[in-house]
């Protein structure tokens, strides 16, 4: 073991001291385990190391490793060291370890212990340079390298860089006939000035694979060298109470020759949240203030990640019961492991409101309004949902958003008639409930003329085939693989290699005229290839985290849609689910929807899970799914949090305020106010999500965040407030105007209603609730004051509409 690795284990075994002295007799362990589950050991260099995790019956889990007893069922087959297994002779034996009355027994097995192992320049230089940061993009990883030596980020390129090392300038960065004086190595050990520092002393691992490899003359890996397929974190989770807590965590890599490594002083850790749970160079991490975060390793290509709860030490908390679906069970359950309280279930009226909107894009009629206010029944919310539900609205909303994602206007290569065709078709499929993945299936693989099959559009919209790609990947599976394009994703798991053999489903697509000049006709041509740009490879069409099809001389388009709508991929229903529900709760699960990433993690992983289970049971209707989450307490809740939750904004303790979308805002404005907006192509009365043709638009729509469908991003349409929208709604047309030309008030005083009568039926339409007492107080006594009885009321409406109330859903 070496010596940073016995201080590690010896401080690990000190913290725990500190912070958890004596297990508190209170709460009791209810089980323990060891990580990882099995050891390995394969030559005379290998080692592993381990981590005793005791969780209590709270679930809070405790770093026990150094207090555990252990022992070895065959001491002369392994020794160890510490938390360090190491190779004695050849063997299979067990690691026994108990701990507060619990035992667990762990499988070892060795092989090959008294052979050395070759220094490989791929499995153990390498690794090296992505530990001390060489190839990131801050140091030697950069485009221009730095100080004259550049080497390929995060190690794309191995190839690449054992040529730049050896080769250029080799006499300097390498001695052969004196490896320690190697420049390479005298800068990372701060022998000689180096911009990046000292990276590692001379009694390091580091130091010593580098010098032996060096020693060895700095060969270049011979035949096939093992991939490394997958590595895994341990433990796969944490809870950790009081500040000062800790938890050590060992990374293994699993190789396509079947042999496993213990990575872990070869991994670069980090987490997304060091306000709560930060995490050292050595895998160490310390709880800090009450919060959640990942912490994550990164070897290889391959980045895993481990979610950590820390809790504050003697919380004053009462595990509430939960009640309504499973949804609500799996929210629950993420609460209590927050030690989070929900707040309560909104009224009625709220409800009515905040469906509506978010179902239809409208606001509940006054009729509406008394209807469901007189139902006394125990499910008239279920009933409110299913009519919903029913109305075209919902399907026009949808098919709204869904042309954002497909980036749905005229352009030069899309005439209006085609734009308008394609919306059509997709607000079609959505009305006449076709199962979404036979929607994407017909539109992935569609062949044949813009006009008369409307979804070929979708290769006229984006023609580059690298970025045709690209919006695939993010759009139905929520991943952003751009980066990969230039070199291996830094954040996530994809390469170069997943990149360019993903982009080769569509290297094949072909486009001719037809008859009609605006019409296109697209077609496989059944001919085009891909090349990878280190090396000018040809690549063959591979899915993302799968395998290489058989394509057999069919449309690479067909057998890609058939894969991503399929079982096979894990991607396609979590996104499409976390979508709809990121519609109604303002954040999605995995947020931002279209940045699925092992640094980027869903706040509540089960239920990610198992809403994309059920949108695959209820076979893509997705009508079903919406009617679960309507249905749901999670859904329900009141915007109002409480002193426990108000600092939580992605479990969803609470609901979220949210700003009406631009579209639905000033439908919403219409209808309340009477008045119909004109839209160029559309007839009058045409409702703003209605609009086929994503360059057709206004000053409203434009200000108040509109998707402009210039790229597939869910971030194009906003809904953040800005001041252009306030002065707008305050002085622009969107209301005084409508007011004004909408005549309702001007009707309801000739009618003879009353003021108190006019006020109440203008907050019902715009509010769907009645003014309170000290508001209609206000209201009468301010409308005393005005000669104009007309104006006066018109006024208040005006307010009304420029209330935060009224833009907002909550």
């Amino acid at each position: 073991m070496t010596r940073n690795g016995i201080a590690h284990w010896m401080l690990s075994g000190l913290l725990l001291c500190l912070a958890t002295s004596t297990v508190q007799a209170e709460t009791a362990i209810r089980e323990i385990n060891v990580y990882p589950p099995s050891i390995e050991l394969l030559t005379s260099r290998d080692a592993q190391h381990y981590v005793v995790v005791a969780t209590r019956e709270d679930d809070v889990t405790l770093d026990v490793t150094a207090q555990a007893t252990v022992s070895l069922a065959n001491g002369a087959l392994v020794k160890r060291d510490g938390n360090l297994i190491l190779p004695v002779a050849d063997g299979e034996t067990t690691l026994k370890v108990e701990y507060a009355g619990h035992k667990v027994d762990v499988p070892v097995t060795v092989a090959k212990a008294t052979e050395e192992r070759p220094v490989s320049f791929h499995l153990d230089v390498m690794p090296v340079f992505m530990r001390a940061g060489c190839n990131t993009g801050s140091c030697h990883g950069a485009a221009r390298g730095k100080d004259g030596f550049r080497i390929s980020l995060f190690g794309f390129d191995p190839d690449g860089d054992y040529f730049r090392i050896t080769r250029e300038q080799a006499t300097r960065r390498i001695n052969l006939a004196n490896p320690p004086a190697s420049l390479l190595l005298e800068k990372s050990v701060g022998a000689v000035p180096h911009t990046g520092g000292k990276l590692f002393d001379t009694d390091t691992q580091y130091y010593a694979t580098m010098l032996r490899w060096l020693e060895d003359g700095a060969k270049p890996d011979e035949g096939e060298v093992p991939r490394c397929e997958e590595i895994k974190i341990y433990p796969p989770k944490a809870v950790l109470e009081g500040e000062g807590a800790h938890q050590t965590f060992v990374v293994k890599a699993f190789y396509s020759n079947g042999t496993t490594r213990d990575v872990t002083d070869l991994a670069a850790f980090s987490s997304n949240n060091d306000n709560s749970a930060p995490i050292d160079k050595n895998g160490l991490c310390t709880a800090a203030k009450r919060g959640e975060a990942y912490v994550m390793a990164r070897f290889d290509t391959h980045t895993v990640g481990s979610q950590v709860i820390v809790l504050p030490k003697d919380l004053n908390y009462k595990k509430p019961e939960v009640a309504g679906n499973y949804i609500d069970e799996l929210v629950g359950a993420k609460l209590h492991k927050l030690r989070i309280t929900p707040s309560g279930i909104c009224s009625d009226e709220e409800y009515l409101r905040r469906a509506t909107i978010d179902i239809t894009g409208l606001l509940p009629t006054e009729e509406e309004y008394n209807e469901f206010m007189a139902d006394n029944s125990a499910d008239k919310r279920a009933k409110l949902v299913d009519r919903l539900l029913q109305r075209k609205e919902f399907s026009e909303i949808w098919a709204m958003r869904w042309s954002e994602l497909l980036m749905i206007k005229s352009t030069n290569n899309v005439s209006g008639k085609s734009a308008f065709l394609y919306n059509s078709w997709l607000t079609d499929q959505i009305s006449n409930d076709v199962p979404l993945d036979q929607m994407v299936r017909e539109l992935l693989s569609a062949s044949g003329g813009t006009f008369s099959n409307p979804p070929t559009n979708y290769y006229e919209i984006e023609r580059d085939t690298l970025k045709t790609a690209e919006n695939v990947a993010q759009v139905f599976m929520g991943l952003r693989t751009q980066c990969a394009q230039c070199h291996n994703h830094p954040f996530d798991r994809w390469t170069m290699d997943d990149y360019y053999g993903f982009a080769a489903f569509f290297s094949q697509i072909g486009r001719k005229n037809a008859e009609d000049y605006r019409e296109r006709i697209i077609y496989d041509r059944r001919g085009g290839d891909v090349r990878h740009p280190v090396g000018n490879k040809v690549m063959p069409p591979k899915f993302l985290g799968g395998g290489e099809p058989d394509l057999a001389g069919r449309d690479r388009r067909e057998v890609l849609a058939e894969w991503l709508t399929s079982a096979e991929n894990p991607y396609f229903a979590t996104s499409v689910a976390n979508r709809i529900w990121a519609s109604f709760f303002g954040v999605g699960i995995v947020d931002p929807v279209d940045d699925v990433r092992v640094s980027n993690p869903a706040s509540n992983p089960e239920l990610y899970e198992t809403l994309g289970n059920k949108l695959v049971e209820y076979n893509y209707d997705f009508k079903k799914l919406v009617r679960d989450i309507c249905a749901s307490k999670a859904y329900q809740r009141t915007t109002v949090p409480n002193e426990d939750n108000k600092s939580d904004t992605k479990n969803f303790a609470y609901a979220q305020v949210r700003r009406v979308p631009a579209e639905q805002l000033l439908d919403c404005i219409s209808q309340v106010t009477s008045h119909d907006e004109k839209f160029r192509g559309l007839p009058l009365g045409s409702r703003a999500v209605q609009i086929a043709d994503g360059k057709t638009s206004n000053y409203f729509l434009d200000t108040f965040g509109r998707s402009e469908r210039e790229t597939v991003c869910s971030c194009e349409a906003s809904t953040s407030p800005t001041l252009s929208q306030a002065l707008h709604m305050l002085n622009g047309s969107a209301t005084q105007d409508k007011i004004a030309r909408g005549k309702l008030v001007e009707g309801w005083v000739k009618e003879g209603l009353s003021e108190e009568v006019i006020v109440d039926k203008i907050y019902i339409r715009a509010l769907s609730r009645k003014p309170t007492a000290e508001e209609k107080e206000k209201l009468m006594a301010v409308l005393k004051e005005e000669e104009n009885k007309q104006r006066g009321l018109e006024d208040v409406f005006w307010a009304v509409l420029n209330s935060r109330e009224f833009m907002f859903n909550h």
